[in-house]
């Protein structure tokens, strides 16, 4: 829902709550939320890199 017209702040939230209430349910996640984040490469430890 796009309420960027609406400039009191009390009135938005109240629409964006009732559209949310008037949406279909959301289905079941496909894959957990981390999953896709990009995995972090560890730098060996021991001696200096530089």
């Amino acid at each position: 829902m796009n309420t960027k017209h609406i400039t009191d702040k009390a009135e938005r939230k109240a629409l964006k709550r009732e559209a949310r209430k008037k949406a279909p349910p959301k289905g079941p996640r496909k894959h957990a939320r981390g999953s896709l984040k990009k995995k972090v490469q560890h730098q060996a430890k021991g001696q200096r890199k530089r």
